[in-house]
């Protein structure tokens, strides 16, 4: 599997090249950007892990950044700030980040930080299991062999994987990345299309077992198993 993107938003370059050096020496992938402005582009086309979010940013702060990130994507994120008046932790929070760390702080803080918030927001396959099992969806990862509403599913691997993953987590929405690692096992270099042509297959074989959209598209993130998908769910 790939390692972990972690986007790195700091405007001082010293520090952010060396909060980059850190993360990569413990495991991730790190790209920073020095302002604001490109944030949201750059987490929609290149799908990080996490974010580590400056809050005094040039071209548009911290804040605005997690707000508008926030609108379309549930990546963690980090908050660095120097500024610990309450009234901004609590802002922040408000918007949707996951933790703070106050500047000064070592590097070896943040990495420490950044992988104890991937683990609390990595899905727990067996409690995901359990909700896809009570909302009448089997999967036996040993055997290859996947139920819906006790009708077997006939399925390629490529489907079953697929199937398995999105179901690890129902409801969450996992981004193109995710789905790719888990696709092939020999990491190919495919097209967008390749991986929409396999979730509208996919997609088929869940809705003539029970009609409804099961799997959703978000536009711009990815792909969410929605097992509360109903006869009257929106087209795509």
């Amino acid at each position: 599997m790939n390692p972990a993107r972690v986007l790195v938003i700091e405007d001082e370059p010293k520090l952010a090249e060396l909060l980059c050096v850190y993360l990569e020496a413990a495991g991730f992938e790190a790209r920073r950007l020095g302002d604001g402005l490109e944030a949201a582009r750059e987490v929609r086309d290149w799908s990080p892990a996490l974010v580590l979010l400056d809050l005094m940013l040039p071209g548009k702060d911290g804040l605005d950044v997690c707000r508008e990130i926030r609108a379309f994507s549930a990546v963690p994120i980090i908050m660095v700030t120097a500024r610990v008046e309450e009234i901004d932790r609590l802002l922040g929070l408000e918007l949707g980040a996951d933790d703070y760390i106050c500047k000064p702080y070592s590097p070896r803080e943040v990495v420490a930080r950044v992988k104890a918030v991937l683990r609390r927001s990595r899905p727990d396959a067996t409690a995901g299991q359990e909700a896809a099992r009570a909302a009448g969806l089997v999967i036996d990862e040993d055997a290859y062999r996947a139920q819906l509403d006790g009708t077997a599913l006939e399925l390629t691997p490529v489907e079953f994987r697929l199937l398995a993953l999105l179901a690890s987590a129902p409801g969450r929405i996992f981004s193109r990345d995710q789905v790719l690692d888990r696709l092939y096992d020999d990491h190919r270099v495919v097209t967008d299309r390749t991986v929409d042509s396999h979730v509208k297959n996919l997609r088929r074989k869940l809705g003539a077992i029970r009609p409804g959209d099961l799997i959703r598209s978000v536009y711009g993130v990815g792909y969410r198993l929605d097992l509360q998908a109903a006869d009257d769910a929106e087209p795509h």
